[in-house]
């Protein structure tokens, strides 16, 4: 996988810098810690910066406002809340918020209710190796070049 992202840092399409060359600002909300760490790899090595890690719903609202990401990644289903009722939240507050749903196979329905409420968009866990460039393409057209 260390080869993918060396290779996909250097690529505009990939990499997690802005126009100004500043690096977008990340939010990882997922219940499982192996999860989040993997996430922030494959994303710091191509130039984001994350900013937190939220482990429930609860947490990741209250650090989106603390933080103020310019993305966020976030599980479905985790404890305290779901990230469905997250998303909910976020975008009640700030309906300019940048959410992409990383779910398991078989949520399909609750990531399309998450993208009704909010969510840009979603990839399916675990990012293996085979799918880091359509993970990270997905990221960047969700940021945006701002």
């Amino acid at each position: 996988m260390n080869s993918i992202l060396e290779e996909c840092a250097n690529d505009i399409e990939y990499n997690g810098l802005k126009k100004n060359k500043v690096a977008h600002r990340v939010l990882i909300a997922d219940d499982a810690m192996f999860i989040r760490r993997s996430i922030s790899k494959i994303l710091t090595s191509v130039g984001y910066e994350v900013v937190g890690e939220a482990e429930n719903g609860q947490e990741a609202v209250d650090k989106y406002f603390e933080l103020t990401p310019g993305i966020t990644t976030m599980d479905i289903t985790m404890p305290i809340m779901e990230g469905i009722e997250a998303v909910e939240k976020i975008i009640a507050r700030d309906n300019t918020a940048k959410i992409v749903m990383v779910s398991a196979m078989g949520y399909q329905g609750m990531v399309k209710d998450a993208i009704l409420k909010g969510a840009k968009n979603f990839v399916v866990k675990p990012i293996k190796p085979d799918n880091v460039k359509k993970f990270l393409k997905i990221i960047k057209s969700v940021v945006g070049d701002s």
